[in-house]
């Protein structure tokens, strides 16, 4: 036997014998995970796939930063760009030594207009949160697959019309689309994945699940240097989203979601396929499904959204994560921003703050394992909040405020991973959907905030900070009315969400 074929058999023996403790401990597993296996070839496949459409995600999240940078200006009949406003100028000119032409000297997004520019981004994660709760609510009704590849459709036309706009109002409205389109594409990829993932893996894969996100941030600095146009790079982000649409002959539907829905034959079809491609066998798989349909008939309906406020220790749960997940998007996009925004170049600026978000996820995946929820959001919470407190005491220079920002952006990075899983731990299953579907929208809402607080930084160099600073601090205090759930059962009555 080789080296290769020994190391494949030991490999093939942890597996088995992981295999074999999980069936051991757990009284009562999943059918779907008996009849294709917790995680495999078929399941890393359809990741893969899905992955990937996390890159556009961040191209057009993190898009504001190359659309509207930073340019020096001036009214047109002075010789320097002192960035001053002036009531009886009638046309101005911009410093194009950086960049060409972008949506602030192509609309005049400046003095008393300069709000139109926060105002895009704002409504922009606004469409991200319709697009959220829209979406949400057609996966369960169509099924993930569709709504997905609807949602990816509708990306490509927005975003790639979005480049043509001739004015602001067009512009804003096509990106509003453009947002909807991308808060689809989340929700039902997310949903998805979790839905063909066993249990054991559900928390690894589902903080994985961030990482093509930073690397998409990681390459906008790729297409911002090489594309100096705001519609040039508006487009060149747009256009990578045709190779989804041939996921209509690739991704299968959820198999779960065509159980609930009466669709037994064509849920057998897809698990068959996918119990083949693991290696596993197929004869008791409609056994396993019949077993499965009859759960998931007998499951009891939900509780009414009110009952997350209804007792006072899940009332005072709900408002603790949902204020920590404001603090993450506010956090996390208002400091990306305000990393743009420090001088020096742009692009490593942007590439730096992104590159350190990869290691961030990663770590976040120990460090649950390790710490539990508990301690690493509250650590992650203070590393941030210190490190942009730090910002408005520290000497003023490039290298300390970009330093300082990636570490808050890194803490940011740990903590957005560990509110998806601690909000889905946290609450009960007859409440799960609500609240983790609350704490989201509360994150869109700090995502919506964070553009004006970034762009502070024009009137006092403090404020933007010491506002990032003070938010995760008090983040971190509230988590200390939350229970650790790692390695805790998860509750399912209202009851049990009370202990």
């Amino acid at each position: 036997m080789s080296n290769k074929e020994e190391k494949l058999s030991v490999v093939e023996k942890l597996v088995l014998e992981n295999e074999t403790k999980d069936a051991e401990s757990q009284k009562d597993v999943d059918p779907m995970t008996k009849a294709i296996g917790a995680i495999g070839k078929w399941q890393l496949w359809i990741c893969f796939v899905v992955f990937l459409v996390k890159f556009p995600v961040a191209w057009h999240q993190m898009s504001i930063i190359f659309l509207a940078p930073p340019m020096g200006y001036t009214c047109s009949n002075n010789d320097t760009f002192d960035n001053q406003c002036f009531t009886n100028c009638t046309k101005y000119k911009y410093d194009h030594s950086v960049f060409g032409d972008t949506i602030i000297s192509q609309w005049d997004l400046i003095c008393d207009r300069a709000w139109l520019k926060n105002l895009t981004q704002t409504i922009f994660m606004l469409g991200i949160l319709v697009g959220n709760m829209v979406f949400g609510h057609l996966s369960d009704r169509f099924g993930r697959r569709n709504p997905f590849l609807a949602a990816v459709f509708l990306q490509l036309l927005a975003g790639v019309t979005t480049a043509y706009s001739v004015n602001w109002y067009m512009f804003t409205s096509l990106r509003f689309l453009l947002a909807v389109a991308t808060g689809g594409t989340m929700v039902t990829s997310f949903v998805l994945t979790m839905e063909l993932i066993g249990t054991k893996y559900r928390d690894m894969i589902g903080i994985i699940y961030q990482i093509p996100f930073n690397l998409g941030h990681l390459t906008l600095p790729l297409f911002g240097y090489f594309l100096r146009n705001w519609n040039t790079f508006q487009l060149a982000i747009s256009l990578p989203s045709i190779l989804f649409l041939s996921y209509y002959f690739l991704l299968p539907e959820s198999p779960r979601w065509l159980m609930t829905a009466g669709r037994v034959d064509d849920a057998l079809k897809i698990l068959k396929t996918a119990a083949k491609r693991n290696g596993r066998p197929t004869e008791n798989i409609e056994s396993s499904i019949q077993k499965m349909v009859v759960e998931v008939s007998s499951v009891q309906e939900r509780a009414s959204f009110l009952a997350l406020f209804r007792t006072p220790r899940l009332r005072a749960r709900t408002i603790a994560i949902c204020f920590n997940w404001f603090v993450c998007g506010f956090c996390f996009f208002g400091v990306s921003q305000y990393i743009g925004h420090v001088s020096g170049n742009i692009f490593s600026n942007v590439a730096i703050s992104a590159a350190i978000l990869v290691p961030g996820t990663i770590i976040s995946i120990y460090a649950n394992k390790v710490l539990g929820r508990k301690i690493t959001l509250m650590s992650s919470n203070c590393v941030t909040g210190l490190s942009c407190l730090l910002i408005t005491v520290v000497p003023t220079s490039t290298a300390s405020h970009l330093t300082l920002g990636c570490v808050g952006l890194w803490g940011m990075s740990i903590s957005f991973a560990t509110v998806y899983l601690y909000a889905g731990e946290l609450f009960p299953t007859v409440v799960r959907n609500s609240g983790v579907g609350l704490s989201s929208t509360v994150a869109r809402v700090g995502s919506m905030v964070a553009p004006f607080v970034a762009t502070l930084a024009h009137t006092s160099a403090w404020l933007p900070p010491l506002a990032f600073g003070i938010v995760p601090l008090i983040g971190a205090c509230l988590c200390i009315i939350l229970p650790d759930t790692r390695g805790k059962k998860l509750p399912d009555t209202l009851e049990e969400g009370e202990l």
